[in-house]
């Protein structure tokens, strides 16, 4: 069965229930990432100031701004499906954030092994993130939220940009440094 088919055989038998319960998971996760941005935009600027290689600091500076623009784009979300933005603690998160602090803790002030463990931990938040944003896109077009599902297009975009540009940082300079340290 092709998959318009599908989603034409699936929208027929929709229960309420199972759409409210849909719905409910939706905004359960919208609020998990919500409450993950938040706390990043606290924690990026101390990845930023950890950081040696300008490179990185660029790059990590330039999602800190994508970031803020992440949790405006989240309230916008809510808004558009008639819910008030509000932020549950998102255990994941939480213990991603720990665990960049353990690596940066555990490294050497001014080193480009530093630099690989905040780009290691950076990537492990930037995955994650990927993953909910692909998520929260895929369920806001199976409920019908057409404008959520642009902006978790539009979000999950640079997601995958900002893992890239760490990728790019890392494999061009970062590695082979410390590497030779």
């Amino acid at each position: 069965m092709a998959t318009n088919e599908r989603r034409t055989a699936a929208a027929v038998s929709r229960t309420p229930e199972a759409e409210g319960a849909l719905k409910e998971l939706f905004i359960s996760e919208m609020k998990d990432i919500y409450w993950a941005e938040l706390h990043l935009v606290k924690a990026l600027p101390k990845m930023v100031d950890s950081a040696t290689a300008i490179e990185l600091k660029h790059v990590i500076n330039n999602h800190l701004t994508q970031t803020k623009n992440h949790v405006i784009r989240l309230e916008r979300a809510f808004e558009s499906i008639g819910e008030k933005a509000e932020a549950v603690k998102c255990e994941a998160m939480a213990g991603l954030l720990k665990e960049a602090e353990q690596l940066v803790d555990e490294t050497k002030k001014g080193t480009e092994v530093r630099d690989v463990a905040i780009i290691s931990a950076a990537q492990k938040v930037e995955h994650y993130e990927i993953a909910t944003y692909g998520t929260l896109k895929s369920i806001a077009a199976t409920l019908g939220f057409t404008d959520a599902e642009t902006i978790f297009s539009a979000t999950l975009e640079e997601e995958k940009g900002a893992d890239a540009m760490l990728s790019l940082v890392a494999e061009n300079c970062i590695n082979e440094g410390a590497l030779l340290e």
